[in-house]
Formats: C-alpha cells, structure tokens, sequence
C-alpha cells in the first residue's frame, strides 16, 4: 500500500486558480511524509464563495509563490508514483490546468479516484463524498483544508484494504473493481 493522496483547493472555483496543495506519502500503509503550500492563484481573484469554503483569502497568498514556483517540489513528489484523490476528476482537472497556464513538463505517473472505491466498498452510503465517507469511517477532519482531505483521502483505501494485510494498491484496485489510469 504505497501511494501519494493528493488534494487542491482552488480560489474561484476555475480549475487554474489553484491557491493550496496538499500530497500525503504512504508508505507499507502508513503515511510517511506529507507538504502542504499555498499558491498564488492566476491574478489573485478570489471569489467569496469559495473563501468561506476553504477559509484561505487573497491576503495570504499575496506572498506565496504561483504555480511555478512550487512545481519542481509537487513534480519530485509525484513522479513514477501512484496518485490517488478523492473527486480525481477535478483535482487531475486543476493540475492539467495548471500545468497548461504556466506551460510546464507533465510527470508521469498513474492516478484514480477514491469516490470509486468508496462506491464498490461501501455502497449502502447516501452518497460518497468525501465528508459523509469520513463520517462512516469516523475520521475526525477540517473538510476543505487541503492537507487534511488528503489525509482523509488517504486513510479510505487503507480502511478498505485493512483486511488484506500487505496487499498493493493494485492488488486492491483489481479486487474492488476500481480503474487505475495514467496521467496524460
């Protein structure tokens, strides 16, 4: 069970305004490392909305570096990995964004999607966001905060795996029937 959870939180909601990252290293099913930055979004345009969700304003990435800045750092981090997030629509959504803005090399690496395997694992759940599987595995969170959503994310398929011990990730994904693509 080694894998990087990832999660972004963006500051108009446009999928190249990224204004936080998080990635959260698991390692033989534990977490091993973590980083957290925040990000200058394209233009500092923060939207109300999505301050209040993620609690980080204009102010305080006035400072930070943009995208650029903290690439070659997520970009160490994720490279040849296997990456997970929980919506991975979106967050690999922002990262290509991203990625495209400020005209940058893509890494290589293979992604899928927590919301997937919450599905096939859990299926009697209303719904499967990331709030109401961290509810049913009583994970105790700030949902929204970058590095605690990767957290979280990380802990599902180490709830769902806990079972089989010193299965893979692949493993676990071909048994539960979840997908595993590559970045591209």
């Amino acid at each position: 069970m080694d894998f990087v959870a990832i999660d972004f939180e963006t500051a108009t909601g446009a999928r190249d305004s990224a204004c936080s990252v998080a990635l959260v290293e698991v390692r033989a099913g534990r977490i091993a490392d973590s980083y957290y930055t925040l990000i200058r979004p394209p233009e500092n345009c923060y939207n109300a909305l999505n301050i209040g969700i993620h609690g980080i304003t204009e102010e305080e990435t006035e400072d930070a570096p943009d995208f650029s800045g903290v690439w070659a750092e997520l970009e160490r981090r994720l490279e040849g990995k296997l990456v997970i997030a929980h919506n991975a629509h979106f967050d690999m959504g922002v990262l290509r964004a991203c990625l495209v803005r400020y005209a940058l090399d893509w890494p290589s690496f293979a992604y899928c999607d927590t919301v997937a395997i919450a599905r096939r694992v859990w299926p009697e759940l209303p719904n499967h966001k990331l709030h109401t599987v961290a509810d049913h595995l009583h994970l105790k969170f700030r949902h929204h905060d970058a590095l605690e959503d990767a957290k979280a994310c990380a802990a599902i398929p180490l709830r769902a795996s806990e079972d089989e011990a010193g299965e893979t990730f692949r493993s676990f994904a071909r048994r539960v029937g979840v997908r595993i693509v590559s970045f591209a």
